[in-house]
């Protein structure tokens, strides 16, 4: 009977981490590093240098359906599986630690 309870808890637990908990990380779009892939409902991945709050750097992926505009910041919403959501925001909306490493 504790078995269950604690193999349910942990489920729990990983499904809220896989679901739930999500960070945020700032990039810029550099079209150089676009990839064009074979597929058809996502063919570009960009691969880039994004920043957390607090300036720390950490190299993530994506896949777009389109080519973004070049030089356009980001907001990127990741998860445990990695970039869930994307949106472009201006540089006045950028956290100050990750202004430092555009200026």
């Amino acid at each position: 009977m504790i078995g269950v309870i604690v193999f349910t808890i942990l489920c729990g637990l990983a499904f809220y981490f896989l679901e739930f908990h999500q960070s945020i990380y700032y990039t810029q779009i550099d079209n150089t590093k676009l990839e064009k892939l074979s597929t058809s409902d996502m063919p570009y991945k960009y691969t880039l240098d994004c920043y957390d709050e607090n300036g720390h750097k950490k190299t993530l992926s994506f896949k777009t359906s389109r080519e973004l505009k070049n030089a356009a910041y980001l907001k990127l919403e990741v998860i445990v599986t990695g970039v869930h959501a994307w949106e472009e925001v201006r540089y006045d909306e950028l956290p100050s630690k990750v202004k430092t490493k555009y200026d």
